[in-house]
């Protein structure tokens, strides 16, 4: 066993999404930095596995050839022209995005396991400016000066980090947040999930629609059926773990549940199989607005608790974090401070972004049954279709594939 010791000026926990693309977007920038993860890639994570239009939109600032020429025919991403909402009466309302032509390589998402998706990014991290430790679960987490000391073990022994600005990209579970003294859950801004992978499920669109059914006697609450390759399905279902609390909702049976007697569902899981037992995780909202920014530390992905809080979705919110924090890095380099003045604003501008979401979460939480009022009976309005397939989808395509994020740092 032995006792060695690194330096660095940057140093990020986690490897996930927005850790990876925190130290990716270093790199291009040309900033040395370490970054570690406690797994050793490939490896899984509970997810819903959907990558939307915000992750597409990140990994076209990564690199814009990365859609078109790696993921297009790549046997683990499925791609999906859309969404289909399932009502309670089961009927079902498709939202499907026409590329117009000369796009045809053009399309809203993505589907991929976590278990490809993340070992794909981290391939994309530059080893000439990353000092890459996977295997490697920080222990403690200790401040002196303006410096912050980190003791390590990998599978060789202890290992002591020394560096100035300190990245917590280590999910709902952050070391990171234990240190600063703020692992705690809200309940009003955190959802209990779980997901199942499946096989053979009846009526998967042909164009692999993202399905979304919202139970209308749980209000709050929503389960999803994203395909796969391979004839697979992610399936899961999740609520506000406020409600769940208060209604005393075990999300594991009402999941069960659901897939075996609910009639706008029950009829399609007949004849499929459960490819693996039930996963559970929790996804913090950002409609918590956690404080994310201090002297000497940035908080990006779910320790951030950025997932958005009417999806639930947080990988693209969490490449979007890992975008903006390298911004604010570099600035902080370039005015030799890590100040929590020099670096306050990057709170400002990850939640700027998400004011909308936030605004209608709270609006739902207020009055819950217009949420599930909305789910079953407004979206299949031909009003709702129009509005949000041709115009207000062909904006988000337009943002996502043509527009680079703004960013002030002043």
């Amino acid at each position: 066993m032995s006792f060695k010791k690194l330096s660095s000026t940057v140093c990020i926990i986690g490897a996930g999404p927005a850790g990876a693309s925190t130290s990716i977007f270093l790199s291009k920038k040309g900033i040395e930095h370490i970054i570690v993860d406690a797994a050793v890639f490939p490896r899984d994570k509970t997810c819903g596995d959907g990558l939307d239009l915000k992750t597409l939109r990140m990994l076209n600032h990564i690199d814009r050839d990365i859609i078109p020429n790696e993921l297009l025919g790549n046997e683990h991403f499925t791609v999906s022209s859309g969404v289909r909402f399932i009502s309670n009466k089961g009927v079902n309302s498709d939202f499907i995005y026409k590329q117009p032509k000369g796009q045809e390589d053009r399309f809203p998402f993505l589907v991929a396991k976590r278990f490809h998706f993340d070992n794909f990014l981290i391939g994309k991290i530059d080893r000439k400016t990353a000092d890459f430790r996977q295997g490697t679960k920080v222990k403690t987490i200790t401040k002196e000066g303006n410096d912050w000391k980190l003791i390590a073990e990998d599978q060789d022994g202890e290992l002591e980090i020394t560096c100035q600005m300190l990245i917590g990209a280590d999910g709902d579970h952050s070391t990171v947040l234990r240190y600063l003294g703020d692992r705690k859950i809200n309940r009003k801004h955190y959802f209990s999930t779980v997901r199942q992978y499946w096989k053979n499920i009846d009526g998967i669109h042909e164009k692999n629609l993202l399905e979304v059914y919202s139970p209308s006697n749980i209000p709050m609450s929503y389960f999803w059926i994203f395909p796969l390759a391979n004839g697979e399905a992610n399936v899961g279902y999740g609520m506000t773990s406020e409600f769940a609390s208060k209604l005393n909702i075990n999300i594991r049976e009402s999941f069960k549940e659901l897939i075996s007697k609910d009639p706008a569902l029950a009829h399609r899981f007949k004849n499929a199989e459960p490819c693996q037992e039930i996963f559970g995780c929790g996804i913090p909202a950002a409609s918590l607005k956690r404080k994310v920014v201090g002297d000497g530390w940035l908080l990006v992905g779910d320790a951030a608790s950025i997932a958005s809080p009417t999806t639930a979705e947080g990988i693209g919110t969490g490449m979007m974090t890992g975008y903006i924090a390298a911004r604010f890095i570099e600035k902080a380099l370039k005015e030799k401070s890590f100040s929590e003045a020099t670096l306050a604003n990057y709170s400002r501008e990850i939640f700027r972004r998400m004011e909308g979401e936030i605004s209608k979460y709270n609006f739902f939480l207020k009055f819950p049954s217009a949420y599930s009022y909305i789910a079953n009976n407004l979206i299949g309005d031909n009003f709702f279709c129009h509005y949000y397939v041709n115009k207000q989808f062909s904006q988000w395509m337009e943002t996502c594939y043509d527009k680079e994020v703004i960013i002030n740092v002043d």
